[in-house]
């Protein structure tokens, strides 16, 4: 009768199978040297038939690592944080490291209990964009020896660490700046909720914009809030509903946008139409580039989300290498495209 395995194979499995010692079978399994050909071979055979993996995992912890990194964000299913993860996985893919995600939801304790989790399985080192303001729960990790690196937002209170972002409040300004360069004077604020760094940077930019230009900030043309389609769709139809409308849109993030073009389309035949080259009634800037942006012809401040994962991942692996500067803060710039929404004149 066939013997039953139950369970994976090891490594004295394989040994038992090519009559060979075990300190052999871990020679061929680590790629080392003092194996003759024939012995290897014999092994490597014996591995292919029992199906044997070697266990990284404790072969990491066994040298005081675990060869990880944990990485939570706002939203996996959100483009811009789908662009900023694969690139961080990239670069940990170079090192040889797995990368673990999670999505804080916007909620700091979701973001808390996600980052702890990923302690307790013993990460390396972590990027975050952080949902709150509180990082003192991250104090004793940093203390205990793991790295961290904050992405997209800056940390709260809490240990100092690294901190990568874009040019929100100047690519900001450059959006509403460009809007006022043809010719518009009331221009409305879409945003997400205020209580969220990039949207208050953002908002911030415009303010800058209008006050550069010599033009009043009126709160009744600004609308911030959660991005769902139902607020967004409110918030447009009562600015343009309004007895003096908007001229301009200025949206705050790429969901923004996309519920807004949605809001617009609600109006149907004969109604306001927004971003549309020729004959359009009110033009569009937003902030971020988005899939099919330019096929809609949308004017965009394009961040760099790749970029921002990239720059997040190198400088937490300058850290697991043995770096010991200063936390540094990066900033990387914006970039206006223009595709057509932007540039209608008010009364086209």
């Amino acid at each position: 009768m066939t013997e039953t395995r139950r369970g994976r194979p090891t490594m004295n499995d394989v040994a038992a199978e090519a009559g060979v010692a075990l300190k052999t079978v871990s020679r061929v399994v680590n790629h080392e040297p003092g194996v003759n050909t024939a012995t290897a071979e014999r092994v490597q055979a014996a591995i292919d038939r029992l199906g044997y993996r070697r266990n990284d995992g404790a072969r990491t912890l066994r040298q005081g690592r675990t060869a990880s990194i944990g990485l939570v964000i706002e939203d996996v299913a959100d483009p811009f944080y789908s662009g900023l993860s694969r690139a961080v996985e990239d670069i940990a893919l170079g090192h040889d490291y797995l990368v673990f995600t999670g999505s804080s939801g916007e909620s700091p304790t979701r973001e808390r209990d996600l980052v702890l989790a990923f302690c307790a399985r013993r990460v390396d080192g972590l990027i975050i964009v952080p949902a709150g303001d509180d990082h003192e729960y991250l104090t004793p990790e940093v203390d205990a020896g793991i790295a961290a690196v904050f992405a997209d937002r800056p940390p709260g209170t809490g240990p100092e660490a690294d901190t990568v972002l874009c040019d929100n409040t100047g690519g900001s300004r450059a959006g509403v700046h460009h809007l006022i360069a043809h010719g518009h004077r009331r221009i409305a604020y879409v945003g997400d909720s205020p209580s969220i760094f990039t949207a208050a940077e953002r908002l911030e930019g415009y303010r800058q914009a209008l006050s550069a230009a010599g033009l009043p900030y009126d709160e009744g043309l600004v609308a911030m809030g959660p991005v769902d389609q139902g607020r967004v769709q409110a918030d447009v139809e009562r600015l343009l509903n309004s007895p003096d409308p908007p001229t301009a849109l200025f949206t705050g993030n790429g969901r923004t946008t996309v519920a807004s073009l949605r809001a617009f389309a609600s109006f149907g035949p004969g109604g306001r139409r927004l971003g549309e080259p020729h004959g359009a009634d009110v033009a569009l800037v937003g902030f971020d580039d988005f899939e099919l942006a330019d096929l809609l012809k949308i004017t965009v401040v394009a961040q760099d989300p790749v970029g921002l994962g990239r720059t997040a991942a190198e400088l937490l692996f300058q850290r697991l290498s043995g770096d010991e500067d200063a936390p540094r803060r990066v900033e990387l710039p914006t970039r206006l495209i223009d595709r057509g929404s932007g540039e209608v004149r008010p009364g086209a």
